[in-house]
């Protein structure tokens, strides 16, 4: 199993193994799109529970998280998505819309598409416009979310409201919680090694840019 890293530390190396161990599990099963899936979500139940572990533990020091729903701040910035993740979100958006609404879906991802696309990686950082998923001030399939949205927790509304308002404002960054946002990234790691040592290749894509390919292409099946 391709967890042992002395790169890595104790944390790392049980974040990744998590991960490592869900991909595992449906390839061992006979890896198709369900398999595939059902191992996908168990990645983000899993992020999910240790975030309300660490917001419940915020709260009881003392330290809301600023998060809620119709809070769209970090919703206007550059989100990055792994193949396997547009994938599964593809297929959630395909039961959550309709034709007619992906065809507008498919008009918002393009026109932002045309923008970042010719955006240097600094100019992107800086730009803001609204998430094609987004919908009256709310992600329109939140419980298929990627890993990048479910471990941004910021504890300080203000910062993130100088960060969509000023993003030119180097000084400023979001005050985000470190933990979620490692734990997640060491998960999605873990999970990355186990499909590629089972012979998929996986990329990370902005979500505007991944989002145009999966809703024109038919996606592939496994199995």
């Amino acid at each position: 199993m391709a967890t042992e890293n002395k790169q890595f530390t104790e944390n790392d190396q049980v974040f990744y193994s998590d991960g490592y161990k869900l991909a595992q599990s449906a390839i061992d099963e006979g890896l198709t799109n369900d398999t595939l899936f059902m191992a996908i979500e168990s990645l983000y139940t899993n992020i999910d529970v240790l975030n309300d572990s660490i917001v419940a533990l915020a709260e009881r020091q003392k330290i809301p998280v600023a998060c809620h729903k119709g809070c769209q701040w970090c919703c206007h910035q550059a989100v990055y998505a792994n193949s396997y993740e547009l994938h599964f979100l593809s297929e959630k958006i395909k039961v959550r819309y309709s034709p007619e609404d992906i065809l507008k879906l498919q008009e918002r991802t393009e026109t932002k598409f045309a923008v970042s696309s010719k955006m240097s990686e600094e100019e992107v950082a800086k730009y803001k416009s609204p998430c094609p998923l987004l919908e009256n001030g709310a992600c329109s399939v939140y419980e298929a979310r990627p890993m990048a949205c479910r471990i941004y927790l910021s504890t300080k509304l203000e910062t993130c409201l100088e960060f969509y308002r000023h993003p030119e404002n180097e000084l400023n960054y979001p005050a985000l919680i470190e933990f979620p946002l490692h734990a997640g990234r060491m998960m999605n790691e873990g999970f990355m090694a186990a499909l590629k040592e089972y012979g998929i290749d996986t990329a990370e894509f902005r979500l505007e840019a991944g989002l145009r390919i999966v809703l024109k292409n038919d996606q592939p099946t496994f199995g």
